[in-house]
């Protein structure tokens, strides 16, 4: 078994300075005893992150972290009994209790998330699917209902449907609009944006979700009566960014999004700026379409910056993104450059890093992540971008566009050190991002 990172969010003011203002307005004796209710966010130290079945968010923010997580080799087939016995567990609820219904979801998502299990519960997906669903609407603890929102999402990756996503969908919505839990709807959310990419949801359906979570982005979660927690807020940014790498042209939906995000850049918590930052930087990215013969030839202007850099002359802007696009940069700027002691080290680390990279985007939008003007000695050409993942020893992705990286971050939300596993043996992880090239 490996280890799947436990990043916990805070849950006291999360977001941006208006939105703390509205709230403040808006007050009640009610939305105060819900409140007081709630079970506060779960916090783990580092000796407990290896602990899957107490990991109920799935919220990484550092990519370096993230990337440095692997799931340990296992050459015996022992896995796929214990498989199979954990399914009936699942399966046969009768006279389960919460602690053994915790413990066999915990071990069949490890399985799952080790292993490529398809041939393994093909047959058995029309009986596991309400199971989980049963314990996601009646589960008896919060841990419960996470970690069969978990199972369901890494069963559909790993057992791909056109037909699931109507036969669960409104009960993960159901479960991230009245769960009294932060965590729970944060995981609902991520489950729902995997139901949707693998599960069968339609273009339209998959718009109609990213403008539910963009409400939820909009009101700071208190749309779903999540008004104090970064935990959803950063989920419902994050699992947006995913959905719309699915969608090729976003231009209409592009003005609502870019204020919600640019307002989010105002908050209070890192995850949530880092999440709001990224998919500007998305929407940057597929503002620029590759050229096409009507286009023409690229210009001076097109094919060098102001500052002699190269740029990519292959692709041309479509359309504009923002339209105080001086106001951002100079936001972007202040988060790249971020000195505030207020915020811990590694977060301001952390914001130096992503934000440099979006800044670099909103300037040059072909440019992915991590991209270095630093030249080649040999051919004297940039480097570009230089997030690389090695596949074990026979092979490289280079995480060159943001929509890799959305893709990315989601997979290993699910997956966690797993993913190479998955990446090698399932295919449509494999065509979420078909970029390996061989050493």
């Amino acid at each position: 078994m490996h280890d799947l990172r436990r990043q916990a969010l805070e849950s006291g003011k999360t977001v941006s300075k208006k939105a703390q203002s509205r709230m403040s307005s808006r007050a009640s004796s009610a939305a105060n005893s819900r409140t007081h209710s709630r079970s506060a966010s779960r916090h783990g130290s580092d000796d407990e992150e290896g602990n899957l079945s107490d990991s109920t968010n799935w919220s990484i923010n550092s990519i370096d972290d993230m990337l440095a997580l692997e799931a340990p080799e296992d050459t015996t087939e022992a896995w796929k009994e214990d498989l199979a016995n954990r399914m009936e567990e699942i399966i046969d609820r009768k006279r389960s209790s919460v602690q053994g219904r915790e413990t066999s979801l915990a071990q069949y998502s490890h399985i799952l998330m080790s292993h490529y299990a398809y041939d393994e519960i093909q047959s058995k997906i029309s009986e596991l699917f309400p199971a989980l669903l049963k314990s996601v609407k009646s589960g008896s603890s919060e841990k419960e209902i996470c970690l069969a929102l978990r199972a369901i999402a890494i069963s559909i990756i790993t057992n791909p449907s056109e037909t699931v996503y109507d036969a669960i969908f409104q009960t993960l919505k159901n479960t991230y609009t009245d769960s009294e839990f932060h965590s729970v709807k944060a995981t609902a959310i991520h489950s729902l944006s995997a139901a949707a990419i693998y599960g069968g949801a339609s273009d339209d359906e998959i718009q109609d979700i990213m403008d539910e979570f963009l409400e939820i982005i909009e009101s700071d979660g208190s749309s779903i009566e999540a008004a104090d927690s970064a935990e959803v807020v950063t989920a419902a940014c994050e699992a947006w960014g995913f959905l719309a790498t699915s969608i090729d042209d976003i231009e209409e939906r592009t003005e609502a999004a870019m204020d919600a995000f640019v307002e989010q850049l105002e908050s209070s918590e890192t995850s949530v700026q880092i999440a709001a930052g990224e998919n500007i930087a998305l929407l940057y990215e597929k503002s620029y379409t590759p050229r096409e013969t009507e286009d023409g030839p690229a210009s001076p202007s097109e094919a060098e910056g102001d500052d002699g850099s190269e740029l990519d002359a292959r692709f041309v802007k479509r359309y504009e993104v923002y339209r105080q696009k001086g106001q951002l940069e100079h936001k972007l700027s202040q988060l790249a450059n971020e000195s505030s002691r207020r915020i811990a080290k590694k977060d301001r680390k952390t914001l130096h890093i992503n934000f440099t990279d979006i800044l670099n985007t909103l300037e040059h939008p072909p440019r992915g992540p991590r991209y270095s003007t630093a030249r080649e000695k040999e051919s004297g050409r940039e480097f570009g971008s230089r997030l690389v993942i090695r596949i074990h020893k026979t092979g490289s992705m280079k995480i060159d566009k943001w929509w890799k990286l959305h893709r990315l971050q989601a997979l290993r939300r699910f997956l966690g050190g797993g993913f190479v596993v998955h990446y090698e043996a399932n295919e449509v992880v494999f065509e979420s991002l078909p970029c390996v090239s061989l050493s």
